[in-house]
């Protein structure tokens, strides 16, 4: 077979995947950036982390994720009364403080994992207390904000959902990854009682993070929403330095989000 076409790129997200013509996927970012053992977010909040290896696109295309999530969400939850297949979950974790956390993708993905537990079609058997979404991807064409001056980074971002969600490209109209699409399920069904949205300066999402943060919070959703901007700092920048005093200040939010008790009146 000719080298040259097994080399030809058919699609690139700079410094993040690489798709081939051959059908060769090449992912230029790890994932596992922490070992679950070591994770100093969950260390400081102490709480019992479950990191959830969905599959990805292209492979798989949406809604895969959203699937392998809320299998993996049931399969957690089954724990509640200590009968699940994990003995450690059985014997430590506390359901009546159960929170959905990401960073990116996993902040699409915990916020669309509390719309359907806020669906009685789809419930769950513990109630969700809060969600934290640091950097979440939510996105849609029509620029908001600051993101018509960089019109190379929202040309990249443009072009993502299309890439991995084949069956419905248009984020415009799709509230899984544009929670304020006409049409997309409300906010006030947002299935918990706490949000925290983080958000740093520089990155391309920043706009839409203060946007779900605005539009829940004047949603009729009966809960507390927070939001936390890191200055100078682009998306993800606590994964690839999580000893820098901005990476600390953000998990000590975060910690502190997670051990915090809701009012008595909610």
């Amino acid at each position: 077979m000719d080298s040259s076409k097994q080399e030809e790129l058919v699609t690139e997200f700079p410094g993040i995947i690489r798709v081939y013509k051959d059908g060769r996927v090449e992912r230029l970012i790890e994932t596992d950036f922490v070992p679950p053992s070591t994770d100093p977010q969950a260390a400081e909040a102490k709480v019992i982390a479950v990191s959830v290896n969905y599959r990805k696109a292209p492979e798989h295309p949406i809604p895969t994720a959203y699937e392998d999530s809320w299998d993996a969400l049931q399969w957690v939850v089954s724990h509640c009364n200590s009968q699940g297949p994990e003995i450690w979950l059985n014997h430590h974790a506390n359901f009546e403080k159960v929170f959905l956390g990401g960073e990116s993708a996993g902040a699409n993905i915990a916020h669309n994992m509390a719309i359907v537990a806020g669906d009685p079609e789809f419930g769950l058997n513990v109630q969700i207390l809060g969600v934290a979404l640091v950097h979440p991807y939510f996105w849609g064409s029509d620029p908001i904000g600051s993101e018509a001056l960089d019109p190379g980074r929202k040309a990249v971002v443009d072009r993502l959902w299309p890439f991995i969600c084949p069956s419905n490209p248009d984020c415009n109209k799709d509230p899984r990854v544009n929670p304020v699409a006409i049409g997309g399920p409300s906010l006030v069904g947002l299935g918990c009682k706490r949000a925290l949205v983080c958000v740093a300066e520089e990155d391309v999402l920043r706009d839409r993070g203060w946007l779900y943060y605005e539009a829940l919070g004047r949603s009729g959703w009966m809960g507390v929403v927070e939001i936390m901007e890191t200055e100078g700092e682009d998306h993800g920048f606590h994964l690839s330095d999580l000893g820098s005093e901005k990476a600390k200040d953000l998990i000590t939010r975060l910690a502190a989000f997670y051990d915090r008790d809701m009012p008595p009146f909610f």
